[in-house]
């Protein structure tokens, strides 16, 4: 497959255009800024013009693309204004979608959020550990257009039954050198407990990413993508009866495992995580 990567130049953008070229496939990067060769677009996501040209063709570059995987953003809440947050995140994805629709491109993976779970959680989750069986709870304007961008994928499939387009709700992204911070957090519970204690190693995300452009079928699904454990070396009875002593859990779970449930993405993707920050220390 030949794809259009969006975001290529960014943390985890980086690292999935390297996994997928590893595991075959032909990426071509699209993002404001990059390495200038065969494989990289510069593009401005929020010109549509730009968009659906660059995904069409590209002189020397490439005839045409096989499948979208949208990775390019104001990656977090507090960047840039709010303001300027939702305007480039929403018209970005929003061109990519449309592009890719036009385009007869039927197939798109992307980067949604674990925000819309509720983080930064100072209203406690529904039960612990949480999943995608409750309804978005955005708690910033980044995270709005999270799930205004999955409620546009839901419409779009509707409109177009051989789409499928997959939202991965990525956790906390974590290159191997982060790793070193991980034993500092102990100390407080509250520090992290902005996303259950939860991350995602990049190369990890990247697995998913090749898992759903595999695997999805037609139509829209949302994907919680973290870490099999915690960041966290305090067993989660200890943290979750400290900081969600009233919250409802939902079955049990073990000292380390995650609390951002991975199990849809297990059964549906066949994702699995490889990788821990256990093993780098």
């Amino acid at each position: 497959m030949r794809i259009a990567l969006t975001g290529s130049s960014g943390k985890l953008g980086t690292v999935v255009a390297r996994e997928l070229r590893a595991n075959g496939y032909e990426v071509i990067g699209l993002d404001l800024t990059g390495a200038r060769g065969p494989h990289f677009v510069e593009v401005d996501l929020t010109d549509y013009g730009q968009v659906v040209d660059a995904l069409g063709a590209v002189n020397d570059r490439h005839d045409g693309v096989d499948a979208v995987v949208h990775l390019g953003a104001i990656p977090a809440p507090g960047i840039r204004s709010d303001v300027a947050t939702f305007h480039n995140n929403m018209t970005a994805t929003f061109n990519v979608f449309w592009a890719a629709v036009r385009l007869g491109i039927r197939r798109i993976v992307y980067a949604s959020s674990e925000t819309v779970l509720g983080l930064p959680f100072d209203v406690p989750p529904p039960y612990i550990p949480v999943d995608e069986e409750y309804a978005p709870r955005p708690e910033s304007v980044y995270s709005l257009v999270k799930t205004l961008e999955e409620q546009l994928a839901v419409e779009l499939v509707r409109w177009y039954p051989d789409l499928s387009i997959t939202a991965l709700r990525f956790s906390n992204v974590m290159n191997p050198e982060d790793y070193a911070a991980f034993p500092s957090y102990d100390a407080d519970a509250m520090l992290r407990k902005w996303n259950l204690w939860g991350y995602i190693d990049s190369r990890d995300g990247a697995r998913a990413v090749q898992r759903a452009l595999k695997v999805a079928p037609a139509g829209f699904d949302q994907f919680i993508i973290a870490a099999a454990d915690t960041v966290m070396s305090r067993p989660n009875a200890e943290l979750v009866a400290e900081v969600f002593p009233n919250t409802p859990i939902a079955r049990e779970f073990g000292d380390h495992e995650t609390l951002l449930s991975i199990d849809k993405a297990r059964r549906l993707l066949g994702f699995e995580p490889q990788h821990s920050w256990r093993d780098d220390q």
